[in-house]
């Protein structure tokens, strides 16, 4: 049996650990914050000592056995329902399992804790933290360069056909993905619809001022 100093440095730890993870949550203002990641990382610490430690007065009683692994097994699983309640469907976007995973993860780093894993229980914060915080900003790059970017163009007719586009597309006339020419109600003028993939906002910005800067052009949106 450990001591109550023992007890309450665990205890203690598990509760700076989940802030650390949950004010990196907080500051993007997701449902489950730094007070949400914080309880869940000190119950599943707290949850381990009892397991380990809380029925150690009936050990050597017969017929009784005791598998301190079972609660830690329950709260990995049972974590799922706070998971589930911060994932959110918005339109087409399902949003709200990175904070999920991240209350999974905290509740593995409070076990960790509270068995006295402590070097495994920092190492897990920080390399959370390096994932929320430091991979972020190479994913929305990347999801950046993905999104697909559409126009609509308004133009004479014949002024913009697809090679045109590409011709002004540059490196990137690979990346046109869809090239729609409809007339509209004005005589001798086009309605053009047109998607890219895969192109970066800067060179996107740079075809749309060349379309606007090209005779015969009249709008672009």
């Amino acid at each position: 049996m450990i001591g109550n100093f023992e007890i309450l440095g665990r205890l203690l730890l598990a509760a700076l650990l989940g802030s650390a993870v949950g004010f990196e949550r907080e500051r993007l203002v997701w449902a489950a914050g730094m007070r949400t990641h914080m309880l869940v990382c000190v119950g599943s610490c707290l949850i381990v000592i009892v397991s380990a430690f809380g029925f150690s007065d009936i050990l050597g009683t017969p017929n009784v056995s005791l598998d301190p692994s079972r609660m830690a097994a329950q709260v990995v699983s049972g974590i799922g329902f706070l998971g589930a309640g911060t994932i959110m469907l918005r339109g087409e976007m399902v949003k709200g399992l990175t904070t999920a995973a991240g209350l999974w993860a905290v509740a593995a780093i409070g076990l960790a804790a509270g068995t006295g894993l402590y070097v495994a229980a920092i190492a897990t914060t920080a390399i959370v933290l390096l994932i929320l915080a430091g991979m972020k900003p190479l994913e929305a790059r990347y999801r950046e360069r993905a999104q697909t970017r559409t126009l609509t163009i308004t133009a004479r007719r014949g002024t913009i056909t697809i090679e045109v586009l590409r011709g002004l597309s540059g490196s990137y006339a690979s990346r046109l993905l869809q090239f729609v020419a409809q007339p509209t109600a004005e005589d001798g003028i086009d309605t053009i619809d047109v998607s890219y993939v895969h192109i970066p906002e800067k060179s996107f910005d740079e075809i749309v001022a060349a379309l606007r800067a090209r005779d015969g052009v009249t709008s672009v949106s």
